[in-house]
């Protein structure tokens, strides 16, 4: 790992549109981990990942053997995205990029990488999800400040909590302390951003906030 590598980028199953996300994300200033099928994604788009690690029960094909490779055990208590974040922690790296972790064909792997976040959150750590125009952030106690986004919706949920207590600022339905709860009104969902920079504040608790462009 050079030393300019101080993020994490992990490669996981679900497919993505490789060309606009990595034109984004420039692979090469982050240390890729590439986790069970993600090192097709990863090797399609020419990417060399520094490590693939998974079962490949997604796999169409065995990892090449020219990348450092760790198989996993089949029956395991973690999934392979959690277990490529802790190699990540195990190098030192606290911010982290999960790509290729939303959607595809199983929405109980989505819901488990919402569980990574928060892992990493809660260990010291900073994490974004994204694909395509979506970028998911977990808040706590904490703000989210968007620079460039004008006309993308924001959708803001309480996560591992009943509730939360947020301010909108720029947004077309602004909030000023107002308590979102899990199944409850208001419902945080769809809103848009009309003024630059605009912001999500968590005043109290976790939220998970969505982006779409």
């Amino acid at each position: 790992m050079g030393a300019e590598k101080q993020a994490c980028m992990i490669i996981g199953a679900a497919p993505i549109d490789s060309r606009r996300v990595f034109k984004e994300f420039d692979p090469r200033h982050y240390y890729v981990i590439c986790a069970d099928a993600g090192y097709e994604t990863a090797l399609k788009a020419g990417i060399q990942p520094d490590l693939i690690v998974g079962d490949f029960d997604s796999a169409k094909e065995p990892p090449p053997e020219t990348v450092k490779c760790l198989t996993l055990p089949v029956e395991k208590d973690i999934t392979d995205t959690m277990y490529a974040v802790l190699k990540g922690f195990s190098r030192g790296l606290r911010s982290f990029l999960l790509l290729g972790c939303l959607g595809g064909s199983r929405f109980d792997h989505t819901l488990a990488n919402l569980e990574v976040l928060q892992y990493i959150r809660e260990h010291g750590g900073h994490g974004i999800m994204a694909d395509k125009g979506t970028k998911i952030f977990l808040l706590h106690d904490e703000k989210l400040k968007m620079t460039g986004m004008m006309g993308a919706a924001v959708s803001v949920f309480p996560y591992n909590g009943s509730s939360c207590t947020v301010s909108y600022s720029g947004l077309k339905y602004p909030l000023n302390r107002e308590q979102l709860t899990c199944g409850g009104f208001p419902m945080g969902v769809s809103n848009q951003v009309i003024d630059d920079p605009a912001e999500v504040r968590i005043h109290n608790g976790t939220a998970l906030v969505v982006v779409d462009q």
